[in-house]
Order: C-alpha cells, then sequence, then structure tokens
C-alpha cells in the first residue's frame, strides 16, 4: 500500500518515556505512513494536549507508565476528554490495568510484544472509529466483578477516575457532565456496593473495592 500523504495523513501523538520506543513507534508507522505526521513525541500529557490544540492530532498511541504520576485512567481520560482517540501500547497487561483504561475511554490496546502488522491494524481499527484489543490480551477483559453488582458504563467510568483520585469536578469535566450527575453516579455506585455487602463509604474504601473488583491496579 501506497503511504498516504497531504490532507489523507492523519496526525499522532506519540506519548512514551523511552527514546528508542519512540523511534522504533516511528519507523513502525512509517512502513504505512511514509513520514508520519507527528503531532508531539514525548512523555508529557498536557504538553501533547497542547500541541494538539495547534495542530490537530486523529489517534494517541500511549505507554501506561509514562513516569508522571498520573494513574493509567487519569492519562486516557484527558486524552478522550480532548475527543483524541487512544491506542495504549504496553507492556502492562495486567487484568486490572486493561479493564481501568478500556472503562476510561481508550479504544484499544496493543502489547509492546506485537509485530508491526498488528500495531498497524489496530491503528487503523482505532482511526476508523472501532475497537482493538491484542488476542493475547482479551481474556483479561472478563469481568471478575462481583456478579451480582451491576454497573452502567457511566457509573464504571465515574467510579474508576474518582477513585483513581480525581475530585468530583475534575470527573465531572473528563466525563462532559454537570458535577452534580458525577455525584450521582458515584452515589449510585455506593449505594449497589452497600446493598452488596461490601464497605464504600470513604474515597479509600471505594477504592479498595474498586481494586477488588479488577478496575483498577
Amino acid at each position: 500500500m501506497l503511504p498516504l500523504k497531504g490532507a489523507s495523513m492523519p496526525g499522532f501523538i506519540l506519548l512514551e518515556d523511552h527514546p528508542l520506543v519512540l523511534a522504533s513507534l516511528v519507523n513502525q508507522l512509517s512502513e504505512k505512513y511514509g513520514q508520519p505526521r507527528i503531532v508531539y513525541k514525548g512523555a508529557d500529557v498536557l504538553a501533547a494536549l497542547a500541541a494538539h490544540r495547534d495542530n490537530a492530532a486523529h489517534i494517541a498511541i500511549v505507554d501506561l507508565d509514562l513516569g508522571d504520576g498520573r494513574s493509567p485512567a487519569d492519562v486516557v481520560s484527558l486524552l478522550t476528554a480532548a475527543h483524541i482517540p487512544v491506542l495504549i501500547v504496553s507492556a502492562l497487561g495486567e487484568p486490572s490495568t486493561v479493564q481501568s483504561v478500556m472503562i476510561a475511554g481508550a479504544h484499544g490496546f496493543v502489547s509492546k510484544r506485537a509485530e508491526t502488522e498488528e500495531l498497524l491494524a489496530a491503528v487503523e481499527a482505532v482511526l476508523s472509529g472501532d475497537s482493538y484489543i491484542s488476542p493475547e490480551l482479551a481474556g483479561v477483559l472478563v469481568a471478575k466483578r462481583n456478579p451480582g453488582i451491576q454497573l452502567s458504563d457511566q457509573e464504571q467510568k465515574a467510579l474508576v477516575l474518582y477513585a483513581s483520585g480525581l475530585k468530583l469536578e475534575a470527573v465531572a469535566r473528563r466525563m462532559e457532565i454537570a458535577p452534580s450527575t458525577a455525584k450521582s453516579y458515584i452515589d449510585r455506585v455506593r449505594e449497589k456496593y452497600r446493598e452488596a455487602g461490601l464497605e464504600a463509604r470513604t474515597k479509600t474504601s471505594l477504592y479498595k473495592v474498586a481494586r477488588d473488583e479488577g478496575l483498577l491496579p
């Protein structure tokens, strides 16, 4: 396939803290996109968002451990709040990690061990509005949660963001909802856990339950 050019070329954000891995990602993308349009490459998610405002990105390819102290779900939610589709490329394949970033809005998850062909297939899927999970990681998305607790997608996302350390106002901004709506989601989660006999009155206990349920690493 010929490399894409001009207006057809998507913009890429590459969030990774290892220069050699960054160089490898650019080389892999060049197999399909020639000289890929890199909007930002580095490990600063806020700098990436600033670059996106000046030069729109169509996809962010993100490592989960950027060394900045942010939780994986926090990084993903920052990007998705800016309407940037996120593809995770990471060696961190713990079930709770995969679960939390997908709930936070990631569109795909590929192992760093994946071949270039699989990475490019994942990029194409995400750019097309679809999702992609590496076959070796797909199994970890099978819920480990208490089958008696049914949370909606919005309740799950609010729980992951709030239990990761964000205040309700920040959760609301990330989800693009009113703070009162974010609070109602968290209140409903607490009530459902209480009915299941689980302690979730404080943020600390809510974090513990979310971690035990496989929603947080």
